[in-house]
């Protein structure tokens, strides 16, 4: 059934939608399976979404036609289609007339999945008007309070040194917390790697009493703050609130350099807004392993990693796992930067759709995997700053002299390009950092020709 007459209005104007602030904007690749005409299928595709079903109704009535989801724009060459869905559309809670992302998911990227006339539906962006995002949480925490904590200043306050501890599994609670001590007599910030929780090899207790135990030992050795990420993530909100507050308890006083690490998309988006609602004086740290089932450039369905990065901040992730930019080893572009610049500022581009913020919080990248000291400072040039912080694993643990020594390059590599100062240069003077160029060899050979003779290193076997 061609449901355009109801559910198509090409003559709206984006600039108008946005001036009214009625609609939550939604911009789509979107392609037909053969046979189906092009506005057909999105008209179909709002519906779903919608108010509508594949056959007339009876119990429609003129309100519900004035909530319909409208498709207001398309370019078949592109594949483009953009559809405005009324806010009144949107669920809210009993409790407190808040908005909730489940709701936003279930209509965007909803039933329209896997309806047999559409070939592929992914999203790529969408636009939030102030109505709807004054009633989101926003972050509680950021960047700044794990500045505040380590005694930096309120505003760029530079690279968190950060790690994960490895191996990702199979470590006993007195060698995962030697692990930690390791790092932390060079390091900043350590977190959980997300499998790891309470293992009948390494219960979460004893491991949490060691970790913590640990932390007091190098703060006291150091004179330095140090921050423990701790896995809270679990099927039932109640076993999620009990490790928490567990973890506070055990921490103590250092209870305020605790974050809370939740795997948001395998766990969903109620996990995320227990953390955020019931643990709000800690940073929330959202992982995000599995989100590559549908972010994936691979993937023509779902949504992309840009539009999962901005609804995190929209839930009040304090801090999200946004890739490596094409600098290590996981999928990205240079041009993912403009993920960051969505979560940390006030106003900013998307792929399709300006999003003014109005104040809400920032949400801080987290960036991990295959990074070392050697690939951040191109990492920092593309991106223009360097107030992430780092959960370099294999960077850390991998370094030839270990966890400590790994530490301290990753933080003379960022000196080094705060200086302006090339790093081969820097390396001359900073034996840890000279130790990751003979670690990490084959990137060396690939970001700093010319580096053995610089530093005297021969080629290894």
């Amino acid at each position: 059934m061609d449901q355009s007459n109801r559910y198509a209005r090409l003559d709206l104007k984006e600039a108008d939608l946005m001036k009214e602030g009625r609609h939550v904007l939604c911009a789509y690749i979107m392609k037909p399976k053969a046979g189906y005409g092009y506005l057909e299928t999105a008209a179909h595709f709002a519906a779903e979404s919608s108010t509508g079903t594949n056959v007339e109704v009876s119990t429609t009535d003129d309100f519900t036609k004035g909530v319909d989801a409208l498709v207001y724009e398309i370019d078949e060459k592109k594949e483009l289609m953009k559809i405005a869905y009324p806010v009144e559309l949107f669920d809210r809670n009993i409790t407190d007339g808040r908005a909730m992302l489940a709701s936003f998911l279930t209509l965007t990227i909803g039933n329209n999945q896997g309806m047999g006339d559409v070939e592929y539906g992914k999203m790529y962006d969408f636009w939030i008007p102030p109505k709807l995002l004054v009633l989101f949480d926003g972050p509680s925490m950021g960047i700044k309070d794990f500045w505040r904590i380590l005694g930096r200043p309120s505003v760029n306050g530079g690279f968190v040194v950060g790690t994960i501890i490895k191996p990702k599994l199979g470590l006993r609670p007195e060698p995962f917390a030697q692990a930690c001590y390791t790092f932390w007599k060079g390091g900043d910030f350590i977190k959980n790697d997300e499998p790891q929780g309470n293992q009948v090899f390494a219960p979460m207790e004893p491991t949490i009493r060691a970790v913590a135990d640990m932390m007091k030992r190098v703060q006291d050795e150091t004179g330095q703050a140090k921050i423990f990420s701790a896995n809270i993530t679990a099927d039932d909100p109640f076993e999620m609130i009990a490790r928490g507050e567990m973890i506070l308890k055990i921490f103590g006083e250092n209870a305020s350099h605790v974050a809370f690490l939740v795997d948001g998309y395998v766990a969903g988006t109620t996990s995320i807004t227990t953390a955020r609602r019931y643990f709000p004086n800690q940073f929330l740290h959202y992982h995000r392993a599995g989100h590559g089932a549908v972010t994936s450039p691979q993937s023509k369905r779902g949504y992309t990693a840009f539009v999962h990065c901005k609804m995190s901040r929209l839930q009040g992730a304090s801090g999200i796992h946004t890739g490596t930019m094409s600098f290590g080893k996981m999928e990205g572009e240079k041009e993912d930067r403009n993920i960051t610049y969505m979560l940390e500022r006030d106003s900013a581009d998307g792929p399709y759709f300006h999003q003014e913020w109005n104040g809400m919080a920032p949400t801080a990248s987290l960036i991990s995997g295959g990074m070392n000291a050697l690939r951040y400072p191109g990492f920092f040039t593309n991106l223009g700053h360097a107030n992430v912080v780092s959960t370099a694993g294999g960077g850390a643990f991998g370094h030839k002299d270990g966890g400590t020594a790994g530490a301290i390059s990753l933080r003379q590599a960022y000196e080094a390009w705060s200086k302006g100062i090339n790093l081969v240069d820097y390396a001359k003077d900073h034996k840890e950092l000279a130790g990751a160029f003979a670690t990490f060899q084959k990137d060396a050979d690939q970001f700093y020709p010319g580096w053995r003779d610089k530093l005297k290193v021969g080629r290894s076997a």
